[in-house]
């Protein structure tokens, strides 16, 4: 049976409902894919529960995949059936067998790159490269706070900072937590569920505070996550987990202190923008340097389990679905 999860109204990982559902033929432009692993994000959580709100109920959800091009629409060039691709899509729908997509957001997978790790690479890994290399511009001198170190982003976040030479002080919401962000190249890791945040942080730093926080909790961290800034510092707010983040008085930023809410779709929106992020991210994996810690699978028929456990912190880094 070919199938797809589908919502009919915002709410609980319950919402989640499985239909059955025809296989299309490609549209100009598209190739049809055969799913063979998804990807599981916060921003799916977001779309389920209202956060960010579906263009129209029924609805679908999930952006991240990877499987096998089955048809080949009108058009479509550098593309052929049976290649091994990946994509994140800024248009909610991963959450199904097969799925007619765009060719221009494509990426071929190396086989060296097994479906599992591609599908749960591109949207992390792109987001730890534009928030890195372009809204920060991270360097060896930096020392930044990283939330959710022991995420699926979290993860990836303390590879690639290390490999810049960046000092990373990360936060976790348990013990088992410290000692994986650890593993994987944070210097310093902070339970925020037995201690502040705030007080650790300076602790470490001396003092002085951090050059960037990135931050994709929100409403409970983000007041606080200000104060761990030094003179000139940025905070980089690119989540919601928490809820969304509420307006504020800009004299919070001291007259010294930089603000910016970026997003993956800015930075890939461009086709070479989206292939230069991606194959740089490629090259990081096949080269070891950069290793995507897929911790979870679970078939998508338990979508709604997977969702639970996302929400209740209970999952480490990345998360799969399997058709």
């Amino acid at each position: 049976m070919e199938y797809c999860i589908e919502i009919t109204k915002n709410g609980p990982p319950e919402v989640m409902e499985i239909m059955k559902t025809p296989i299309k033929s490609p549209a100009e432009g598209e190739v049809l894919i055969r799913h063979k692993a998804i990807g599981v994000n916060y921003i799916d959580v977001y779309y389920r529960n209202g956060v960010y709100p579906l263009a129209n109920l029924p609805g679908k959800i999930g952006h991240e995949a990877s499987g096998i091009v089955e048809v080949i629409g009108k058009g479509v060039k550098g593309f052929k059936e049976g290649d091994r691709v990946a994509y994140v899509s800024p248009s909610p729908g991963s959450y199904c067998t097969y799925r007619n997509i765009p060719a221009e957001i494509l990426i071929k997978i190396p086989d060296q790159i097994n479906f599992e790790t591609a599908a749960a690479m591109l949207l992390k890994g792109m987001t730890v490269h534009y928030l890195f290399k372009r809204t920060s511009n991270l360097q060896k001198f930096h020392t930044i706070l990283f939330h959710a170190a022991a995420g699926g982003t979290g993860l990836i976040a303390m590879q690639w900072a290390k490999l810049i030479g960046a000092k990373v002080i990360g936060t976790v919401s348990s013990e088992d937590k410290i000692k994986l962000a650890k593993k994987y190249g944070a210097d310093d890791v902070i339970n925020y569920a037995r201690n502040d945040f705030v007080e650790s942080c300076l602790n470490i730093s001396s003092g002085k505070g951090v050059d960037v926080v990135f931050d994709s909790v929100g409403q409970k961290t983000f007041y606080e996550s200000l104060r761990c800034l030094k003179k000139y510092g940025l905070m980089v707010a690119f989540g919601n987990a928490s809820g969304k983040l509420p307006s504020f008085d800009l004299g919070l930023l001291n007259g010294n202190l930089f603000i910016t809410r970026p997003t993956l779709w800015q930075y890939t929106s461009d086709e070479i923008e989206l292939k230069t992020t991606a194959q740089e991210l490629i090259s990081l994996v096949l080269s070891k340097k950069i290793e995507i810690p897929v911790f979870q699978s679970y078939p998508l028929v338990e979508a709604v389990k997977v969702h639970a456990l996302l929400e209740a912190r209970k999952t480490i880094g990345a998360t799969i679905l399997k058709p």
